[in-house]
């Protein structure tokens, strides 16, 4: 018998208002974890752009290379998409809050060792360990959202509040890095994040219940390892073509090594019980082209932030807190775009709105590439930074059509909220 029906079966207003008083609390209590675990999955977002404006101090403080700092964004990035599927299928097979507590707690670990840094290997080290928490931390927090909120109404406006802190992130990370930098130093763009990371697994633990799916299919750790090993490769191959030459024989055999891991990951993934990525994701083409656009604005996102970095404070002269400012268009663009989109897509369908976020973003990325090296930030910049943001970010993101978290082939934490 639930509480409900005791409250009922008394048929005093008392008993009746202690079952509304507990539902009120159960309902407090579910959108306060949510806050907490929104502020996480905050943090992480946060770090995949909040490091980019403070990129030249790191550069001056450490004695990077011009190519070796790329390895700041690209260690967490690749470990981050590398491992993130794999942190999916633990999560759902040894319990979701277990790995969020255990992947938060490596990032700030990683965090504080970042910020603590004296050397560039242990900053590229853990900014790796960063990738990996996260990895961890992102759908495990997913999970628990859907475990959290029963289908319907509540669950939609809770996914709604989730996929918009993406957007929030995005355009925070990128002015917090250009003041935190200016106005203190590199390495509190890191050390901010220990403190968030202890007050969460402090609170967490609390607030939420732990879950997770039966089934008796394991995980995929040989595919996990293979496709961050062949992204891996295919990074370094890229960053030091400059060095080699792109017809040296070392460049050749790595761009040959990344081919052959990203093939044996093909081939572990067709004879996986638990692949990663299924058959079918592939066999369809209305789930492999929206990822696969995903992936192609994603990598464009990360090398345009990442030279364009570099361009206005070093070609430019502007200040870390300058750059950040003339980031926000961008960001603007970004976030008016998803919302545009949102109320796009019910109307006239995903194509269209795909189609020209697209061409638009297409048209900003070709005026950045062209612009002098004497810019004039209102005439040169700003227009393409607009169009360069116009591309949405996931613009059915407010209602996935989630399945049950019980459901052992479709699991929340094992399936991508785009």
């Amino acid at each position: 018998m639930n509480m409900l029906d005791a409250t009922r079966n008394t048929k005093t207003p008392e008993g009746a208002a202690t079952g509304r008083g507990a539902d009120d609390r159960t309902v407090r209590r579910r959108w306060f974890a949510l806050a907490v675990l929104a502020v996480a999955q905050f943090m992480v977002f946060l770090d995949e752009t909040v490091v980019n404006v403070a990129l030249p101090s790191m550069k001056g403080d450490l004695g990077f290379s011009q190519a070796s700092l790329a390895w700041v964004v690209n260690a967490y990035m690749v470990m981050f998409g590398g491992l993130l599927l794999l942190g999916g299928r633990v999560a759902d097979l040894s319990g979701r809050r277990r790995v969020f507590v255990a992947g938060i707690a490596l990032f700030g670990a990683a965090s504080l060792l970042a910020g603590l840094a004296q050397s560039q290997g242990i900053l590229v080290g853990a900014r790796a360990l960063q990738g990996v928490g996260a990895a961890l931390a992102t759908p495990a927090a997913l999970a628990l959202v859907t475990v959290l909120f029963p289908v319907g109404a509540e669950r939609v406006k809770a996914l709604g509040i989730w996929g918009g802190l993406s957007g929030l992130g995005f355009a925070t990370g990128i002015l917090l890095g250009g003041a935190i930098t200016d106005l203190a130093s590199w390495r509190w763009v890191f050390l901010i994040n220990f403190p968030v990371a202890v007050g969460t697994l402090a609170v967490v633990t609390r607030l939420v219940a732990d879950s997770r799916v039966t089934d008796r299919r394991g995980f995929d750790v040989a595919g996990a390892v293979t496709v961050t090993a062949a992204m891996t490769t295919l990074v370094y191959a890229v960053l030091k073509s400059s060095d080699y030459g792109w017809r040296s024989p070392t460049t050749y055999t790595l761009f040959a090594a990344a081919s052959g891991l990203l093939g044996a990951f093909a081939v572990i993934e067709l004879r996986s019980a638990a692949p990663l990525i299924p058959a079918s994701v592939l066999n369809r083409r209305a789930t492999l082209v929206p990822n696969l656009l995903q992936v192609l604005l994603g990598a464009s996102a990360i090398s345009t932030l990442f030279l364009l970095t570099l361009y206005v404070q070093q070609v430019l002269g502007y200040t870390p807190l300058q750059a950040g400012l003339a980031y926000l268009p961008l960001a603007a663009g970004v976030a008016g775009a998803t919302v545009v989109a949102n109320h796009l897509v019910p109307r006239i369908g995903p194509r269209p709105v795909a189609a020209i976020g697209l061409a638009t973003t297409a048209a900003g990325l070709t005026v950045l590439g062209h612009a002098p090296v004497a810019a004039d930030y209102a005439t040169d910049l700003l227009p393409a930074l607009l169009l360069s943001g116009s591309a949405p970010a996931c613009p059915s993101s407010r209602s996935p059509p989630l399945r049950s978290p019980r459901s052992p082939r479709r699991s929340p934490a094992s399936r991508p909220d785009c």
